[in-house]
């Protein structure tokens, strides 16, 4: 796959990619346990989690599409999103970094009561109802 098609495809470049691969193979060494084999590689479970952030499908559908069921789904996007968060390299600004760069424009609507033109209720028009709502035996 080309670079700018890889780009397109999952939203990072290739070098983020690397980058990400590293950290998250740095924080599978640090297990103590390695419990049972994980049905993806490694690489695979971030292409995975890569795809999941980009988008946004529900876990059953993108879990189908990848073969493994939606539980191990779940588990997989948690377990690579903790892995890079933990790692320091990828993290969003803070809410105050992003409150300093905002710079607001107020739009001000001005709505006013309109009646809406429907017809008026009179006895005249529309269709008799019954006064009860069981039916008399005709004979």
């Amino acid at each position: 796959m080309k670079p700018s098609d890889f780009k397109r495809h999952y939203g990072v470049h290739w070098q983020t990619f690397t980058t990400m691969i590293d950290a998250y193979q740095a924080a599978q060494t640090k297990k103590k346990k390695s419990g049972r084999p994980a049905a993806l590689t490694l690489e695979e479970q971030i292409l995975f989690t890569l795809e999941f952030w980009r988008e946004y499908p529900t876990m059953f559908h993108h879990g189908f599409e990848w073969g493994v069921h939606e539980t191990t789904a779940i588990r997989t996007v948690r377990r690579v999103e903790d892995a890079l968060i933990a790692s320091g390299l990828f993290s969003l600004p803070s809410k105050r970094a992003l409150r300093e760069d905002v710079s607001l424009e107020v739009v001000i609507v001005d709505v006013a009561e309109t009646p809406i033109e429907r017809p008026k209720k009179s006895n005249a028009v529309g269709t008799a109802a019954r006064r009860s709502g069981t039916r008399s035996k005709v004979r």
